[in-house]
């Protein structure tokens, strides 16, 4: 089978739509089939594109515009033209609108099935602005197959497309790399800060090096707004005040705004152990989630977020909130804690209370891990997906 995979992100590009844009596309050459990628970049010049093989996978970048609908068109007539070359089977686009618009239409000119795979601010952000309605009603519409990685996404989408079926194909995590392990001690060692030399400032890992010998509380991903940047920081506030503990974000804070609301929050907490890592390799992330004793993911709205499943799948007690697809896999006292959204005293208790029970994190996160080995595979994952393309074919 030939697949043609359109994605808006793809790695290196930051953001759980690359991870997961990725991850199908490995899955899909592992088993055999033909993948290529299509998606936009800034990294190269309107109109300029470049393909380049990488672990099986063929993946074309090619320059995006300033204006959305000149890159759009552009997307749209490079896969007719790839497309002549050497016809497609399928054409998969990853998120509803840029992408599942250009693969929904290329779909119906060329005579090829089109699947569109809703991710999470597809349906529900983007279907509120004016500029992408249309877009996100034509793929819903139009599309041969719909999927989503989250049962609320499902409930979503159908109150824009009522009686349309929508596939249920969760996201799925190596549980072979991601598994529990010892803490990481030269890890821990890199990220050294006493309490007295934090002055109230989060520090970046690559200024000087922290330390980790407070109990460890962690989040995993580009901190912004939507990821619950406020309410993880004030509910950090209130733990840290009653106990000295660090946060360890493994990633980078997004530029701009929410990196000026961070700055100011951070700089308003006392002995404040904030370390900001940057970018970390997929490959690098087991030994990191192995300094954390809780994994906090306080998000506003969400997909089925990758880092949460793998957490779980390296055995952390988690907390995180019911929205999105964690309502899917996080059970509140089995196998994880829930907390309401933007309320950081729950989150503050909920963390408070696991860094007080060390039987209490690791029966969460021994049923944790359970839950994905059976309901989160990479083979679910690539088995949903094949089941569709051939009911398509």
């Amino acid at each position: 089978m030939k697949i043609a995979l359109l994605t808006e992100k793809y790695t290196p590009d930051i953001g759980g739509l690359a991870i997961s844009a990725e991850r199908l596309a490995r899955l899909l050459s592992s088993a055999g089939h033909t993948v290529r990628v299509f998606a936009p970049t800034l990294s190269l010049l309107p109109s300029e594109k470049r393909t380049l093989p990488s672990s099986g996978v063929s993946i074309t970048r090619f320059g995006a515009h300033k204006r959305v609908d000149d890159t759009l068109v552009d997307w749209f007539e490079l896969i007719v033209e790839e497309h002549k070359q050497e016809p497609f089977d399928v054409l998969h686009a990853y998120f509803l609108t840029q992408a599942g618009f250009v693969a929904t239409y290329a779909g119906k000119y060329l005579n090829t099935p089109s699947v569109v795979s809703i991710r999470g601010n597809d349906v529900e952000r983007a279907a509120f602005d004016p500029s992408r309605f249309s877009h996100v009603m034509y793929a819903l519409q139009n599309a041969s197959a719909v999927t989503t990685n989250a049962s609320e996404l499902i409930k979503k989408a159908k109150a824009f497309a009522e009686g349309r079926e929508l596939h249920l194909i969760p996201n799925g995590v190596d549980t072979e790399h991601f598994k529990p392990m010892e803490r990481n001690g030269t890890l821990a060692e890199a990220l050294r800060l006493k309490p007295s030399e934090s002055n109230g400032k989060p520090l970046d890992i690559g200024e000087q090096a922290p330390r980790l010998q407070n109990p460890v509380i962690g989040f995993v991903g580009e901190l912004r707004e939507k990821k619950g940047l406020k309410t993880l920081l004030s509910a950090y506030a209130r733990v840290n005040k009653k106990q000295p503990i660090a946060l360890l974000i493994v990633g980078d804070v997004r530029a701009g705004e929410d990196k000026k609301v961070f700055d100011e929050i951070a700089s308003t907490i006392p002995n404040s152990q904030i370390i900001v890592t940057g970018f970390v390799s997929p490959s690098d992330l087991p030994a990191y989630y192995s300094l954390m004793d809780v994994f906090v993911h306080p998000s506003l709205r969400d997909g089925l977020p990758n880092a949460l499943l793998e957490a779980m799948a390296c055995e952390k007690a988690v907390v995180a909130t019911p929205v999105g697809g964690v309502l899917d896999v996080v059970k509140d006292g089995k196998n994880g804690s829930t907390v309401p959204v933007n309320d950081a005293d729950s989150l503050s208790n909920a963390i408070i209370e696991l860094l007080a029970d060390e039987s209490m994190r690791c029966r969460l996160g021994k049923s944790a891990r359970e839950t994905v080995i059976k309901n989160f595979t990479l083979q679910k994952e690539l088995d949903g997906n094949i089941t569709v393309y051939n009911k398509l074919l």
